[in-house]
């Protein structure tokens, strides 16, 4: 079947005896055990506390329990200037430290064409749910909780005495709202309070008697919340509204201290969480927004107040199973060795997979019996968890996934939480095309859009070079410049040229023409432009490019000091041969063959620095066949022409494909290059080549 043409809807009869469903049979422990759920702009995490229906952090086995939920515009900062104009005297510094082989002196001056840090993610809030102490008394054996794939929605159950309690969240893209039931199996029984908080600056009161209206702001910066002269936060303002409704003719709401809503003697009740902030785009000022979070919101509730819960969840299925239930995949027939697994059976906390309708095994003891008795369902089930990830995640009009996706439970989370253009940030966009959700990268074409036009004067200013550049680390404002930090990884200019090679893969799967026309090649051409003035005369009538880091490794230079900066890096130019190639491709396409551009491109691309094998027999990862201090280094960069790029191939370099195998038991023996072909063939097998 021809890639842009999908793979139709999955018949859900092909799974019957294996349910897509995540399930664990206790609350969870840790943060990573508790269940995401998200709608692409909001998202949460369920912990699955016996006193609540629970998206809860670091709170569980207590009478009361917290959700915790995420707003994707929530960062700290505002909008940057990402140009260093002492970049240019620096930079001829560099390069002529690198190409007198000073490679350790280069690598220490570099430091000055690094910039300022990035900006970081934030939390939203949480919703603290507070139930009586009967609950816990609940009866472990009768606890459940599932997170089910096929319909994008959390369930718990738990009994209390011959009371049965089930919870249902899910986050709805079409209406916009992250929704939670809560019910009893007898009238009556369902009892609890119910407020929200955050760690960010804030308050809160009761409105209408059902609703908490919970408005804060973001810092200013990185640092403590910047002020202005007036005390108003100059950080991005926010607004969550929790919306309460209960059974009809019984049950009572009270409100506590104007800040808490208190349930009493209920059939059940619906939670409705809408949320929204002032971001208005990477390139305003939040102090100069015109938006109204808080009527946003009320404005987002009004419009969904009166359709049922059916109601909801009909349109939240309708809309998920379109993009979910495109793909199925099958590896083989499903009759398990269970004996083996079955024996393993561990702790009620675990996390448990079910992958046939009549066991249930713990995803840890699985994982470790995979070695001796594989079971392909846990691969299928892996598999489609990543797609339900990148739904939940990534939407038309959100915004790009960042390092943590859409969920995070800190104010300041590792790395930022920022999107990392060295793999990071492609890798989780590299399930989009080949399992059929290519709409889930329109973010990540959005955010590529608002990097040219920073990235333009970053070019102009710090390298005195046309087109635009982005470098390994960027946020919520487009930052473009090099991160503060060593420059083994802050200095690294092939991130917007990384980001360009999905443009053009977008093309392949989905001939669209008009894609191709007025959103790709634009930003190929300008991304093109800066390439072209990046290289310089080298070596051997070679073009290069100088400096060079492989990202986050360093190596040994010839007089033994320590350096992460030379010149022609492996991986460097093997996305420029990407990016060349794509713009080559696409002027074909698009008529436009005979442009200057599209000239000096083809004339670079011969002079382009090819890749090598090194003394042992694997692939270079620099120009220079450097010792490597660090073998067992995590990235594997210098494969790049292997894996996602496609100059590397079994017809065409024999030869390099056999160093790249070398390069993988080098890196990580075996099991890597079991995982790394496995991977290959499963894109592969979905249609990627």
């Amino acid at each position: 079947m021809e890639k842009g043409s999908g793979w139709g809807l999955w018949n859900p009869m092909e799974t019957a005896a294996k349910p897509l469903k995540v399930t664990f049979n206790g609350p969870a422990n840790h943060w990573t055990d508790a269940l995401p759920i998200g709608n692409g702009r909001l998202g949460a995490m369920v912990w699955g506390g016996v006193a609540s229906e629970t998206l809860q952090l670091n709170e569980k086995w207590t009478t009361h329990s917290v959700q915790k939920f995420s707003d994707d515009t929530l960062w700290t900062g505002t909008p940057g200037n990402y140009t260093n104009p002492n970049a240019p005297v620096a930079l001829l510094e560099v390069r002529k430290l690198v190409d007198n082989g000073k490679y350790a002196e280069a690598t220490e001056v570099a430091i000055k064409l690094t910039g300022n840090l990035a900006e970081v993610y934030q939390l939203l809030g949480d919703i603290k749910l507070e139930f009586d102490a009967s609950h816990l008394t609940y009866a472990e054996e009768t606890y459940h909780r599932e997170l089910d794939l096929d319909t994008a929605t959390v369930r718990v159950k738990y009994s209390v005495g011959d009371v049965e309690f089930t919870r249902e969240h899910f986050a709805s893209n079409p209406d916009q709202v992250i929704v939670t039931k809560i019910s009893g199996s007898k009238p009556g029984c369902l009892s609890f309070s119910v407020s929200l908080d955050s760690k960010l600056d804030h308050h809160s009161y009761i409105n209408d008697k059902n609703q908490v209206i919970m408005e804060g702001s973001c810092p200013g910066e990185r640092l403590p919340p910047a002020r202005d002269a007036n005390g108003n936060s100059k950080g991005i303002k926010f607004s969550a509204v929790l919306d309460l409704q209960i059974s009809d003719g019984r049950g009572v709401i009270h409100v506590l201290d104007d800040k808490k809503l208190r349930v009493e003697g209920s059939d059940w009740a619906i939670l409705l969480l809408v949320a929204s902030s002032s971001f208005d785009g990477p390139f305003i000022k939040p102090l100069d927004s015109k938006r109204n979070p808080t009527a946003e919101s009320i404005s987002a509730l009004k419009r969904i107040r009166d359709l049922s819960y059916s109601d909801l969840y009909a349109h939240h299925l309708d809309d998920y199973q379109n993009l979910f239930h495109r793909l199925s995949l099958q590896l083989a027939n499903h009759s398990i060795s269970v004996g083996s697994l079955e024996k393993h059976a561990s702790a009620a906390t675990d996390l448990c997979l079910e992958g046939c309708k009549d066991y249930t095994v713990s995803t840890a003891e699985r994982v470790k019996s995979f070695q001796t008795d594989e079971d392909p369902s846990l691969v299928e089930l892996l598999f489609q968890y990543g797609r339900y990830l990148l739904i939940s995640c990534s939407r038309p009009g959100t915004q790009v996934a960042n390092l943590q996706g859409l969920w995070n439970n800190e104010l300041h989370p590792k790395w930022d939480g920022a999107p990392h253009l060295n793999i990071n940030l492609e890798m989780n966009y590299w399930p989009s095309l080949p399992c059929n959700l290519s709409e889930c990268q329109e973010p990540l074409f959005d955010f590529i859009s608002s990097l040219s036009i920073n990235g333009r004067k970053t070019a102009e200013v710090n390298y005195e070079a046309s087109g635009w550049v982005v470098h390994h680390k960027s946020d919520i404002w487009a930052k473009t410049s090099a991160d503060q930090g060593n420059v083994d990884w802050a200095l690294w200019p092939m991130g917007g040229a990384w980001l360009c090679t999905h443009l053009w893969d977008h093309y392949t799967y989905t001939l669209d023409k008009d894609f191709l026309k007025v959103k790709a090649y634009p930003l190929l051409e300008g991304c093109a432009c800066f390439l072209l003035d990046w290289l310089i005369e080298g070596r051997g009538g070679y073009l290069e490019t100088n400096p060079s880091t492989s990202p986050e490794h360093d190596f040994v230079a010839p007089d033994g000091k320590s350096a992460s900066v030379s010149y022609s890096a492996t991986m460097d130019m093997a996305i420029i041969k990407e990016v060349f190639s794509a713009v080559v491709s696409a002027s074909e396409v698009l008529g436009r063959k005979e442009d200057y551009l599209v000239e000096r491109v083809r004339k670079a691309l011969l002079r382009l620095y090819p890749t090598k094998i090194g003394g042992d027999g694997s692939i270079m990862e620099w120009a220079q066949d450097f010792e490597d201090p660090d073998v067992h280094h995590r990235h594997l960069s210098h494969l790049y022409g292997l894996f996602p790029g496609h100059t590397i191939t079994v017809g065409k370099t024999p030869d390099l494909c056999k160093a790249a195998e070398t390069s993988l038991y080098k890196r990580g023996l075996y099991i890597c290059v079991n995982f790394y072909y496995l991977s290959l063939y499963l894109f592969i097998l979905l249609g990627t080549n």
